[in-house]
């Protein structure tokens, strides 16, 4: 395995590195010097710096809201091909983003679900959840799995197919995204997919790979610790609803396609997830993209395999709801 590598930095591709040493020279502040506030500005117009410009044309994009359990109208955003006049009403993957439950918005992830629209052929609504200090686990969770199941109800009135479901996101966000697969499958709700991009498993941040990506490797421990505290008691992290790995029963979940970073703190609880997964007889495509790390799919300006990453989720969106 990579997490156990003796000089990891030699793991990462040109393209990576050249990066790394870039932001590096620039001096950024860490986001544990800065408020929550503070630190949802600077990723809100840092974030999209590095990812494609302009951003990809999609026929339909249109801000909507989704209604949660108290009352609160979550802000959303609807990508969407064009639909040609009678054909039937389009599958729909709800996305879910990344950034430690504290930072992230639907500005952050706008070309990522551009392109997984335009790669999966199909409509995605990318949430808006609350965020962490200011609302702690399980808000979060809450959020997600009321807006998959508002899709699931009211979709037909954006012209969208209900029944046609996937869920996906990235990092907090996939960890998210695994949790409400796990509900829906309880619920009784049928996924084509659960599409996860680097997401965190485990509750306790011990693997190899935290230990060798520690530092240096643009998600560091320091933020991931900053990110969590201010997101959950330290009682509270063995909870499946935090850590999707602890569920006590992975049988029966949606098919699953996992990519991760072979350069990121949390790539081996995504492997051992991908298992966990297989041992429970859950389809798993599982891709591993070398030489990069954490965060990459939103960076597809500076880093091309991004390009690559959201084709093949694509390809797997695609496959999912056409099975």
């Amino acid at each position: 395995m990579s997490s156990h590598h003796t000089n990891p930095r030699a793991l990462l591709n040109a393209a990576t590195r050249s990066l790394i040493e870039r932001v590096h020279r620039a001096g950024r502040p860490p986001m544990t010097a800065m408020t929550p506030a503070q630190a949802r500005a600077f990723y809100d117009i840092g974030g999209p710096m590095l990812d494609l410009q302009p951003a990809p044309h999609v026929d339909r994009v249109e801000d909507i809201a989704l209604l949660a359990r108290d009352g609160h109208a979550m802000p959303a955003r609807l990508y969407a091909p064009k639909q040609v006049t009678g054909e039937s009403a389009l599958p729909v993957l709800l996305y879910i983003h990344g950034g430690g439950f504290t930072v992230g918005s639907l500005t952050t992830h706008d070309v990522l679900c551009r392109q997984l629209s335009r790669h999966g052929h199909c409509a995605v609504v990318s949430l808006d959840y609350r965020l962490a200090p200011e609302h702690r686990f399980p808000t979060a969770v809450h959020d997600s799995w009321d807006a998959l199941n508002w899709l699931h109800q009211n979709g037909q009135t954006l012209g969208l197919d209900g029944t046609r479901l996937a869920v996906g996101g990235d990092s907090a966000g996939g960890t998210l995204s695994a949790v409400c697969a796990l509900m829906a499958r309880d619920a009784g709700l049928k996924l084509a997919l659960q599409l996860l991009f680097y997401p965190g498993c485990g509750g306790r941040q011990d693997t190899a790979s935290h230990h060798t990506f520690a530092d240096g490797f643009m998600l560091d421990k320091e933020t991931i610790d900053w990110f969590f505290d201010g997101y959950i008691d330290k009682a509270d992290r063995d909870d499946w609803r935090f850590a999707p790995g602890n569920a006590p029963d992975h049988s029966g979940l949606a098919p699953t396609w996992i990519g991760l970073a072979e350069c990121d703190p949390l790539v081996d609880e995504g492997v051992q997830y991908a298992d966990t997964l297989r041992m429970a007889g859950v389809p798993v495509d599982l891709e591993i993209y070398k030489g990069v790390v954490h965060g990459f799919i939103t960076m597809g300006r500076a880093i091309p395999d991004a390009l690559q990453a959201h084709a093949d989720a694509g390809r797997a969106l695609k496959h999912a709801f056409e099975s």
